[in-house]
């Protein structure tokens, strides 16, 4: 009989709580891309992550380029409208199912994204970030190749978030 595994990640911190993380989603620009373009070494986490968790990309896509930026990755690629992102992307952090997500932001529209999900992570980079994201952070890096090297460590998010 055929077994399928379903990907996961699963994060233990003593003291805090334990997580089974099923989705990573992501924002796109000031996230994954600066004016538009991916970062440089992003794609190659992507896809090593892909076997370990699905991936989400959801954006308004400003610069109009996401799509071919992500061709490739193995990702559901959602577009939002302009209006109301923030409960946009919240929305559909519910419907995955919040405990099982891991989220991933820098802008004050991703303020309710982290705070539905089982971890919240916000990246501070070129485009900064907003300090309203600070409150709903379980952890914060100062690249988005740090915050995906985390899910690939899990222990160093254990380190950090252990009481």
């Amino acid at each position: 009989m055929l077994q399928i595994i379903q990907p996961v990640i699963e994060i233990i911190i003593p003291g805090y709580k334990q997580i089974r993380a099923d989705h990573l989603v992501l924002d796109y620009n000031g996230t994954l891309a600066v004016d538009g373009k991916l970062i440089p070494g992003v794609r190659e986490l992507l896809e090593v992550l892909t076997r370990l968790i699905r991936i989400h990309v959801i954006t308004a896509d400003t610069f109009g380029n996401s799509q071919k930026e992500l061709k490739g990755i193995a990702c559901s690629h959602v577009i939002i409208p302009l209006s109301e992102q923030d409960v946009e992307k919240a929305r559909y952090i519910e419907q995955l199912g919040g405990k099982h997500v891991v989220a991933i932001g820098n802008g004050q529209n991703d303020t309710l994204m982290l705070r539905e999900s089982a971890l919240g992570i916000m990246v501070i980079q070129q485009e900064g970030a907003s300090g309203k994201l600070f409150n709903e952070a379980d952890i914060v890096c100062t690249s988005i190749l740090d915050a995906l090297n985390l899910l690939l460590n899990p222990l160093r998010i254990k380190a950090t978030l252990r009481k």
